[in-house]
């Protein structure tokens, strides 16, 4: 009854164009793009966003709908949805991720915007993502230093710190090119939001979305847009550090070669040329004397550092068996050529090394009556490599059962 005498003003005060009317038929005839927008307890700001949204669809001559994607909302926000022309889709899990991936669930729009209902995204700029969109990008993220960020609207630690941070990080890691990671409005195909299969629930979706459509080779675009205050009237949702830290960790773990290759291959390093540099005799830094208690330190590095590379090993190989990273061209052919065997005839080689030449060395000493052991350094050089032997074997094995699929081995011709 309510939404039928919010229909008739609006068509008395529109005509039959008015944005409701035009949501009606869009619903009804298929919208061309869908706007969704995650809510929770927004009622003061979210009439206007929606008014917005559906003014610059009938503006811009675009077939169009809005989703309000709620997130149990305890206030009005989900009667005002609908009054003012919105479908409304419920989230069955808290949090802002939650949400968006709801509202991407029910969207029936070929291309996808996502914006926020607080009021700080200006949805009459809508129409600049469509046309990215037209143009053929997949990925159009919105970007507030491009445009505008009007006074009071982003803290000095986001606006200068976080964001640049984490944006530069992202494009380091990924090459995603995209110079506001945190902004929230951005659009993306229906199509491209399915296949990336989203898994985030809170407000690293925003790292999450950006990552996947750069993993995937998606075309990308950036939009300027403006950012306003909030209209809330209330402490936003979003909690700094705590936030900042879950986008931080979730771009991490995205990025094992970062998070454990290139550590580990660094401890290696160090950890073999200390060794191999001071297995002669002892050697002189400036006037700083090393020894075999260097060399001692040298053998931990490089067990940590491979300790590290083979959980970074197992992090990309469950990456790619679960379809969670895409377009790892280089890992797929390496996996196809490197065999479980190879592995164990690597790490077989080197315990057998290590455990002769450390036969031989107790042999010596126990001939000599089992006195003052001379060969320490023959003894750390021996030991390193049957310990790095046996991890060598343990992990081959691991990664082995880490990339069975459902019908292959990694390393199985196909």
């Amino acid at each position: 009854m309510l939404g039928s005498t919010v229909e008739s003003v609006a068509t008395i005060c529109w005509g039959s164009d008015s944005p409701v009317a035009r949501a009606k038929t869009d619903a009804q005839t298929g919208p061309e793009v869908s706007i969704v927008i995650p809510c929770l307890n927004e009622e003061r700001t979210l009439g206007a966003c929606i008014d917005k949204a559906l003014a610059a669809f009938a503006a811009a001559g675009i077939a169009g709908e809005v989703v309000v994607a709620d997130n149990g909302s305890t206030d009005r926000s989900v009667d005002i949805a609908e009054q003012h022309g919105a479908r409304v889709a419920h989230a069955g899990v808290k949090g802002y991720g939650s949400a968006l991936r709801k509202g991407i669930e029910e969207a029936r729009g070929d291309f996808i915007v996502l914006g926020d209902a607080d009021g700080s995204h200006d949805f009459s700029e809508t129409p600049r993502f469509v046309a990215k969109w037209r143009e053929g990008y997949e990925f159009v993220a919105g970007n507030r230093f491009q445009g505008e960020i009007k006074a009071q609207a982003m803290p000095w630690h986001h606006k200068y710190l976080g964001t640049p941070f984490l944006s530069g990080l992202l494009h380091l890691f990924f090459g995603a090119g995209v110079g506001d990671i945190n902004c929230g409005m951005r659009g993306m195909t229906r199509e491209l939001g399915q296949r990336l299969d989203f898994r985030t629930t809170g407000m690293e979706f925003a790292s999450e979305s950006l990552i996947k459509a750069a993993k995937a080779g998606a075309r990308m675009a950036e939009v300027p847009i403006t950012m306003w205050p909030d209209g809330r009237g209330r402490p936003p949702h979003l909690r700094p550090f705590r936030d900042g830290w879950r986008h931080l960790r979730f771009i991490l773990l995205s990025a094992p070669n970062w998070l454990f290759l290139v550590p580990g291959g660094f401890l290696v390093a160090l950890g073999i040329g200390l060794v191999l540099w001071l297995l002669p005799g002892l050697r002189f830094a400036g006037k700083v004397g090393l020894d075999v208690h260097t060399m001692a330190l040298g053998m931990m590095l490089a067990l940590v550092g491979v300790h590290i590379i083979s959980i970074g090993l197992f992090v990309k190989v469950f990456s790619y068996t679960e379809k969670l990273s895409r377009n790892q061209v280089s890992l797929a052919r390496l996996l196809k050529q490197i065999r479980l065997e190879h592995g164990l005839l690597l790490g077989a080689t080197l315990v057998l090394a290590g455990f002769v030449g450390d036969a031989v060395v107790f042999w010596q000493w126990a001939v000599s009556g089992f006195g003052q052991v001379h060969a320490v350094r023959a003894v750390f050089f021996c030991s390193l490599a049957l310990f790095l032997g046996v991890e060598v074997v343990f992990s081959s094995v691991f990664l082995s059962m880490l990339g069975i699929s459902r019908d292959t081995y990694i390393g199985d011709k196909i």
